[in-house]
């Protein structure tokens, strides 16, 4: 991916998206209403399935704001930075689909708490050819 190219275009976006944030190993798209930010950054992968031999993978979290605080969490982890993308984007549409223009971080939650990433991640080891 091009540095200068954003992770996700902007005619991808839906309404009332865009991009916060770009760096080499994080980036960051923000919600005007309800306020919230969804965070896609390189992390160890520590927690990993040892099988996957990975030793770095990208955490998708999303931060929403309290009155006079910001709370951050994690949504999930995924293997490369296309299932990145692909998770924030597929967390932009439920919540644009299903929440309401009101702020309420809490219904922000549930349906973050439904998203599966499990379509973004391999489902075990490719088999051995013996």
């Amino acid at each position: 991916m091009a540095a200068a190219q954003d992770p996700i275009p902007s005619e991808a976006l839906p309404p009332r998206w865009g991009l916060a944030e770009r760096r080499d190993e994080r980036f960051t798209y923000r919600h005007s209403r309800p306020p919230i930010e969804l965070i896609a950054e390189v992390t160890a992968a520590d927690r990993s399935h040892p099988g996957l031999g990975l030793c770095r993978c990208w955490e998708l979290r999303y931060r929403y704001f309290l009155a006079d605080r910001a709370i951050s969490e994690s949504i999930g982890r995924v293997s490369t930075q296309r299932a990145a993308v692909d998770g924030l984007l597929e967390c932009m549409h439920r919540i644009h689909d299903t929440v309401s223009a009101a702020d309420d971080p809490f219904a922000v939650r549930e349906v973050l708490h439904s998203v599966s990433l499990s379509d973004l991640v391999p489902s075990g080891l490719p088999a051995s050819s013996e």
